[in-house]
C-alpha cells in the first residue's frame, strides 16, 4: 500500500511528532508498505534526514516559539492536498500534533481533497482539541470531569470556584506545553500569561489529586488501562519524552471494577465526540471524593493523534493486549 506520513508541523509539539513519525515510517515499512515521510511544514523528509531522526531524541523542552518560526514558517505548505506524495497515497497517516495537524484544519483539507486519512474526522479533531467544549460534551455523556473556568478570571473568582491549586493551560495545546500548577493565588496572573503564549483561550481547571491513568482505543475496542507514575507531580513534558522520568504500568493495578468504569467512560468519551480510529483518553483517580464526589474518575482530555514515541502510551496498551508496535500501525490504517 502507498501511505505518506505526516509528521513534524508548525506547532510546539512538533519535535514529538517527528519521534512518533519515524517510528510510524519503520514499522509501516517492516510491514511491506510503500512508505514516505512528509513534514507539511517543510517537504518531504529523505532517508539521510530519516536516519538522523531515528537516532534523536526528543528533548526535555518543547522548541521555542522563535525556534519553531524560523524552521517552520509557522505554518503548511500551500496547497498541500494537491502534491503527489499526498493525492498520490491511498492512505496518509496523521502523526502530527498540535495546532492544524489535530484541530480538524488539516482534515477538513483531506476531506476535500478524497484523500483517507488515520485517525478521527475534522469535527471529532476540532472537538477533541478544545478542551473547554470537549469537557461541556463529556458531562453531558456522564463522564466525570473536573470543574473548570476559561480566562480571563480574577484571583477571587478562581478561589470562591474552584479553590487552589488549580491547573493552568491552553484549551487547545497538549503535551503539556504552557501548562502550570498554580498553588499559590500570586502565581496566577504569570500562569495566564505563560498559556496565552500557545493559545488565544486559557483553560483553569480545578486540580485533581490521585493516580493518572490512561485508556487507548482502537476501533471499538478499549485497550488495558495504563497506570503513569511521573517522577514530577504531574505527567509534564520532560517526564513523557525523557527516559527514566516516568514508571508506566499495564496493566494498571486496579479492581475489576475499577478497570471495568474507568474503560466504560473512556468509550463514552470516545463517543461523546464522536472520534474515530483511534484515540487516548487520559484520566486521573482521586483517591477520595474531595474533589466533588461520584466515581472518583475524572476524565483529562481526549488525544486524537496520540504520541507514538518509544515512550509513549498507546502502544505500551498496545503492547499489553498482544499487539506489536507494527501490527498497531498496520490496524490504524486498516481502520483508516
Amino acid at each position: 500500500m502507498k501511505i505518506t506520513v505526516l509528521m513534524g508541523g508548525p506547532s510546539a509539539e512538533r519535535n514529538v511528532s517527528l519521534a512518533s513519525g519515524i517510528r510510524i515510517v519503520l514499522a509501516l515499512k517492516s510491514c511491506g508498505h510503500d512508505v514516505i515521510a512528509f513534514d507539511p511544514s517543510r517537504g518531504r523528509i529523505s532517508d539521510e534526514d530519516q536516519e538522523k531522526l531515528a537516532s534523536s531524541a526528543v528533548g526535555t523542552e518543547p522548541p521555542s516559539l522563535d525556534s519553531l518560526a524560523r524552521t517552520t514558517g509557522g505554518g503548511f505548505l500551500p496547497a498541500l492536498e494537491t502534491m503527489p506524495e499526498i493525492s498520490g497515497a491511498e492512505v496518509v497517516f496523521l502523526a502530527l500534533h498540535g495546532e492544524m495537524g489535530e484541530d480538524g484544519t488539516l482534515q477538513a483539507l483531506l476531506d476535500m481533497a478524497g484523500v483517507k486519512y488515520t485517525g478521527s474526522g475534522h469535527l471529532a479533531s476540532a472537538l477533541a482539541m478544545d478542551k473547554d467544549l470537549s469537557k461541556k460534551l463529556f458531562r453531558v455523556a456522564g463522564v466525570q470531569t473536573a470543574d473548570w473556568l476559561m480566562a480571563p478570571a480574577s484571583v477571587e473568582q478562581v478561589e470562591k470556584t474552584l479553590g487552589l491549586p488549580v491547573v493552568v493551560k491552553p484549551s487547545k495545546q497538549g503535551s503539556t506545553v504552557g501548562l502550570t500548577v498554580v498553588k499559590q493565588r500570586e502565581q496566577l496572573e504569570g500562569a495566564i500569561a505563560e498559556a496565552w503564549k500557545y493559545d488565544d483561550e486559557v483553560m483553569i481547571e480545578k486540580f485533581i489529586p490521585g493516580r493518572e491513568l490512561t485508556v487507548g482505543i482502537l476501533g471499538d475496542t478499549a485497550l488495558p488501562v495504563g497506570e503513569i507514575i511521573p517522577v514530577h507531580e504531574i505527567y509534564d513534558y520532560e517526564c513523557k519524552y525523557t527516559a527514566g522520568m516516568a514508571a508506566e504500568e499495564f496493566p494498571a493495578k486496579l479492581t475489576a471494577e475499577e478497570t471495568s468504569e474507568v474503560q466504560r467512560q473512556a468509550m463514552a468519551a470516545f463517543k461523546a465526540l464522536k472520534l474515530g480510529g483511534y484515540a487516548r483518553i487520559d484520566f486521573r483517580l482521586s483517591p477520595s471524593d474531595d474533589a466533588g464526589g461520584g466515581s472518583g474518575f475524572y476524565c483529562l482530555e481526549a488525544n486524537t493523534l496520540p504520541g507514538m514515541t518509544e515512550l509513549s502510551l498507546i502502544p505500551q496498551g498496545a503492547a499489553a493486549a498482544g499487539i506489536s508496535f507494527a501490527e498497531l500501525c498496520e490496524r490504524i490504517v486498516r481502520e483508516a
